[in-house]
């Protein structure tokens, strides 16, 4: 079982510095070399722009990192401004330079978390008619082998490599591997900038060469028709925003591509699907409030889009199919936790949904699936999943749970409808990732793969907890702990606390081998499940967004404090770690209790709120006004926003050791906002920090996508937080005022 793809910047360049080894204590913990802040950079050059929102004067001395050309840029690297290059290849030179003196702590994580990962791993092999598909990895690949076996002589094929593909390019990221219901052909998409502009290329497994098609500017998803002589896809556009989907005819031009469904209003997000029963094709139109679907046949190449049920304000639902039915998940009529109806397939509109599963507050049903025989829905109560099986024809249910603290329970792929057998993944903090096929009628489970650790693994060498943090309102917050058992829980154990709490995504508490580099070390590793996420629940979500987004931070600061009174850890020893939204998390915490934390990571940080808001011609922020407010037009939205903001909240206070992470192509959090955020906690902070800048100059949002290039960029992070928990706060030095870089 391969581990999720994590949200890691790579490293950029190295500037020489002297190491100095550290003492070795208890339990396998160095000591922290010294960091040395004194070759601060020259402080970025301050060009002032004003303006007035709301009768609002606001300045920014470094709106001029913004790239005029940031769509260029997304595309093609090199046409990043010579002045925006410089700024940040020398921010990257001085983050190499204060991190020279862990290179060998890095290269010693590095090696113990890639000895935890089977390098000739491979997934269990999933039916689909005379073939079983999977991937596997040839030892020392960083990219896999896309794979099939007949199912009667079990011979492989390899149908795509991508380790081969990747060597011809300095980014690689496969979105998509599809092979069409004739099984003779493979669609499959590839993003090599890092912008997520997906170019779908279609491989003749018989002929082993690729056909002269190739869509470019996609969003990396397909959909094939039945007869696999079509292929349906997103269209994104020059603001990279997804706006239309496309039937294209394998054989046919670019140009001739038929347009099935546009999407002219930006707020709106646009994809395309399909039912498990492989029957019908589903276009969705959603915001983070309101979602509509589309449904069409693929046995019918000519077949056009049929609406299920229009958009009504802060209604979602998604659709399946079975037989002559379809199977709505939705929040109609006050389900704030979500309920399942049923509908006719020939007339699907609201007016005869009829409830299958009811609401039950506090229960949230976070998805689901149809088989032949059975619908299966994923459930998250207290902030802990399970999967409930029921037989469509009796509705007797039966429920898939585990006895543990805190894990982590998903649904996995299954190719096949007609079929008793599914498959789900299983893992916690402690416990590696299990798959296992469960046969939905006998209620037999058969395990079918658990992630091998080469260099061992004993999940009875570890606790995990679960425990509540009371936030500043009262309120609950979960929170997931993870420590070796011989960890003294007396106050003195440092800690790495993570938190998201954003778009209604609850954070899972799944297995990382990477993770115990820090925990064989002493540390405690937690989660704060703060509100933003669906963790207790859709209200939850609504109790962190909009007006109510500072519990969000509160309830982080609220964890780290409960945390620190159970005798977890101490408060000053906390390291913070927040990518993306969790980056804006990490902002603001360290805007409003910087003495809380003695360092705080933040990966691809969406940090410059406000400016980004008021910027509409960026790539998310008409679709995301509703999950912030739009500041453009609303005055109280604006004045919320500016409140919070973390680049417009910077104060002249000590910080803490900061390590902020960017990615060049990213077209989901800019790499000027990173960028800006460092340059004026820089000229504003008093003492404290170092702050450290590191943009992967050839990776966006989601950075190295190579298996172990991926755990360099971890081992990075790992040794920021080794040296952090065990340094002490050293006066940061003025830079000097005189010069300046470009």
């Amino acid at each position: 079982m391969t581990e999720t793809k994590p949200r890691r910047p790579s490293a950029s360049r190295t500037k020489p510095a002297s190491p100095r080894a550290g003492k070795k204590t208890a339990r396998g913990e160095s000591a922290a070399p010294e960091i040395s802040a004194t070759e601060i950079p020259s402080p970025a050059r301050k060009k002032r722009e004003e303006r007035v929102f709301h009768g609002e004067r606001i300045v920014d001395d470094y709106a001029w990192l913004r790239a005029a050309n940031w769509q260029e840029v997304l595309r093609k690297p090199s046409a990043l401004p010579r002045d925006v290059r410089a700024y940040l290849t020398r921010e990257n030179d001085y983050a190499e330079a204060v991190l020279k003196p862990v290179a060998s702590l890095r290269r010693t994580l590095l090696k113990e978390m890639r000895v935890r990962i089977k390098e000739d791993d491979s997934n269990p092999p999933t039916k689909d008619g005379p073939f079983a598909y999977y991937s596997r990895y040839r030892k020392g690949d960083e990219h896999p082998l896309i794979c099939r076996k007949r199912s009667d002589t079990g011979r492989e094929t390899v149908m795509l490599d991508c380790e081969k593909l990747a060597d011809k390019e300095a980014f690689f990221d496969l979105e998509t591997a599809a092979h069409a219901p004739c099984h003779k052909l493979l669609a499959w998409s590839v993003d090599v900038k890092g912008s997520e502009y997906y170019t779908i290329r279609v491989r003749d497994l018989e002929g082993k060469r690729d056909l002269a098609d190739a869509t470019i500017d996609t969003d990396g998803e397909i959909v094939w028709g039945t007869d696999s002589t079509c292929y349906h896809y997103v269209r994104v556009d020059a603001n990279h925003r997804s706006c239309q989907i496309f039937r294209h005819t394998l054989g046919a031009k670019p140009g001739d591509d038929e347009l099935l469904f546009e999407e002219l209003d930006p707020r709106w997000f646009l994809r395309v699907g399909q039912t498990q029963s492989g029957r019908l094709g589903i276009i969705e139109i959603e915001d983070h409030e309101t979602s509509e679907a589309y449904i069409f046949d693929l046995d019918d190449n000519g077949s056009k889009p049929r609406l299920v049920e229009r958009r009504h304000p802060r209604m979602q639902y998604e659709v399946e199919h079975h037989g002559d039915r379809l199977f709505i998940l939705t929040n109609a009529d006050g389900a704030e936790d979500f309920k399942i109806v049923e509908a006719p397939l020939a007339s699907p509109g609201k007016a005869h949904w009829r409830d299958v599963i009811p609401h039950r507050k506090g229960c949230m049903i976070t998805g689901f699936g149809m088989f032949a025989r059975h619908l299966v829905r994923t459930e998250l109560e207290d902030g802990l999943p399970r999967i409930v099986v029921r037989e469509i024809e009796s509705g007797e249910e039966h429920i898939i749970a585990f006895d543990e603290a805190a894990y982590d329970l998903d649904l996995e792929e299954v190719l096949e409808f007609d079929t008793n057998m599914m498959r789900f993944g299983f893992s916690s903090l402690k416990t590696p990732g299990e798959l296992w096929d469960y046969d939905m009628a006998t209620r037999e489970r058969r395990l079918v793969k658990r992630q091998t650790i080469p260099s061992g693994h004993n999940p009875a060498d570890y606790v995990t907890r679960r425990m509540l943090a009371p936030s500043h309102d009262g309120a609950l917050v979960p929170v997931s702990v993870l420590h070796h058992k011989d960890t003294p829980i007396d106050g003195t154990a440092p800690m790495l606390l993570e938190g998201y709490g954003a778009y209604g995504y609850a954070f899972e508490a799944h297995f990382s081998s990477a993770r115990f580099s820090l925990v064989d070390r002493g540390f405690v590793y937690a989660i704060a499940h703060i509100r933003g996420g669906t963790d207790k629940g859709w209200n939850w979500y609504i109790d962190g967004k909009l007006e109510k987004k500072p519990n969000s931070f509160h309830d982080f600061i609220a964890c780290a404090h409960a945390l620190a009174g159970q005798k977890y850890t101490r408060e000053g020893r906390i390291i913070a770690l927040g990518g993306s939204a969790g980056g804006m998390l990490m902002g603001a915490v360290a805007n409003m209790a910087p003495d809380l934390f003695a360092g705080i990571i933040a990966d691809v940080p969406f940090v410059d709120v406000l400016n980004t808001m008021l910027d509409d011609t960026l790539p998310l922020t008409p679709p995301e006004w509703l999950e912030w407010g739009n500041p453009i037009k609303d005055p109280e939205a604006f004045a919320r926003i500016l409140s919070y903001s973390p680049y417009d909240n910077v104060q002249a206070q000590s910080y803490p050791a900061m390590l902020i992470e960017a990615g060049l192509t990213d077209p989901r959090v800019t790499y000027w906002e990173p960028a800006k955020w460092a340059a004026r906690l820089r000229a504003t902070m008093t003492d404290g920090g170092p702050i450290l800048l590191r943009t992967n100059m050839k990776a966006g949002h989601g950075g190295a996508t190579g298996r172990f290039d991926r755990l360099k960029e971890i081992a990075v992070e790992y040794a920021f937080a080794i040296w952090a928990a065990k340094a002490s706060q050293t006066q940061y030095p003025k830079m000097p005022a005189s010069t300046e870089i470009a």
